[in-house]
């Protein structure tokens, strides 16, 4: 049942104001979090500190001076002895780093994945849309009968207070795949026009989604469409994020960015962490790869409107970014329903998602709004 409509005031711990669209878990507004950050920062600690410790996850990415370091994500962990890295993946045993997953193995599971259900670039893609592009689709009009293989990765980089995919963090019920076993999958079933990784996030394993896919292409027959697509934070080794969106260019894939908020701010409340390497990885895609084939769009980003934080002046921002770099770039604004620790929320406002459109709208030429269904809930 739809609990969460009936959702009730939440009074700021800072400023005192009292309001539906305040998060219990954080217990600070977005103007206290924007402007009065250094005081709202330890109700923000505290929040990520309960929602990790029930996975056994440290509360912050580790930054021991002599740790072992992890250069895979953009949090650059340093792992002191015994001390695990951010996303849980890796660890110092005996002063080295230890990792439960390779380039040759992943922490995940793949499931079947009809076109189309669940891809938020199914509005502009072939496989959604069969708008043109024979090179990159299978038939004429949308791909029915045709399926994504779904990559769902264990392990994040982020720490989303409101993730829809939380069970991400329970490493020990992940199932260990080898490249050669992801392959023949792939490969025995002539579904599959598509693979996608998402998670959690695929930065953390990224060398085994990089080189299961360089596989898969390399042996793939020539008759074979078989599109690369990553949906993530964004927060990458750049060099890793870079082997990624060339696959995505080759094979006629895409790279979809949520970039969850503008504000660095708002990211660590919200996430956890930084989102500032999000943006410049985007920039770097969307300068280096986007003109090489805009009228298939290797470059999307998608923006959850977290009801009451993630409004129109975040939404502009993020738009007026996009903008400057290419403004036929797609941009989808996502309407939120309550999960994980912000499960108290109600869905966006109807006056928030408009406000939220029409800023975009400002800068952009194409934009999207996802999960609309969800407004017949709440006005």
């Amino acid at each position: 049942m739809w609990r969460f409509i009936d959702s009730i005031e939440v009074k700021c711990k800072l400023c005192g104001k009292k309001s539906k669209l305040i998060s219990k878990t954080l217990s600070v507004c977005v103007d206290c979090i924007k402007n009065r950050f250094d005081e709202a920062l330890p109700f923000i600690e505290r929040a990520h500190e309960s929602a990790r410790a029930h996975y056994g996850l440290p509360s912050k990415p580790p930054k021991s001076p002599n740790g072992v370091k992890c250069n895979i994500c953009a949090n650059e962990c340093s792992m002191a002895e015994g001390e695990i890295g951010y996303c849980g993946l890796r660890m110092n045993v005996n002063g080295k780093l230890v990792s439960k997953v390779s380039a040759n193995e992943a922490l995940m599971y793949g499931y079947y994945d009809p076109h189309v259900t669940n891809c938020c670039a199914a509005w502009f893609c072939p496989a959604g849309t069969g708008a043109g592009y024979p090179k990159y689709a299978t038939r004429p009009g949308p791909e029915r009968g045709y399926a994504n293989y779904a990559v769902f990765f264990y392990g994040c980089n982020f720490d989303c207070l409101f993730c829809q995919n939380a069970s991400h963090k329970i490493l020990s019920e992940a199932s260990k795949v080898t490249v050669d076993q992801f392959v023949k999958h792939v490969l025995g079933n002539e579904d599959y026009t598509c693979i996608c990784y998402f998670g959690g996030s695929p930065e953390p394993q990224l060398p085994f989604a990089i080189n299961a896919s360089k596989r898969v292409l390399e042996e793939k027959p020539s008759h074979r469409v078989m599109r690369i697509c990553f949906e993530w934070n964004g927060c990458g080794n750049r060099k890793l994020v870079r082997e990624a969106a060339e696959l995505a260019l080759v094979s006629g894939g895409n790279i979809k960015f949520d970039l969850k908020c503008f504000s660095e701010e708002l990211s660590y409340a919200l996430s956890g962490v930084s989102n500032k390497a999000a943006y410049e990885n985007f920039e770097m895609i969307a300068r280096d790869f986007y003109n090489e084939r805009p009228n298939l769009p290797v470059l999307t980003a998608t923006t959850l409107l977290v009801p009451g934080y993630v409004t129109a002046d975040e939404v502009e921002k993020i738009a007026e970014f996009i903008a400057s770099l290419n403004p036929e770039i797609p941009y989808s604004l996502l309407v939120f329903h309550p999960d994980h620790y912000m499960n108290d929320m109600p869905i966006t406002p109807r006056k928030q998602v408009e406000e939220c459109l029409n800023a975009a709208k400002r800068h952009l030429k194409r934009i999207h709004v996802g999960n609309i269904h969800l407004l017949g809930w709440w006005s």
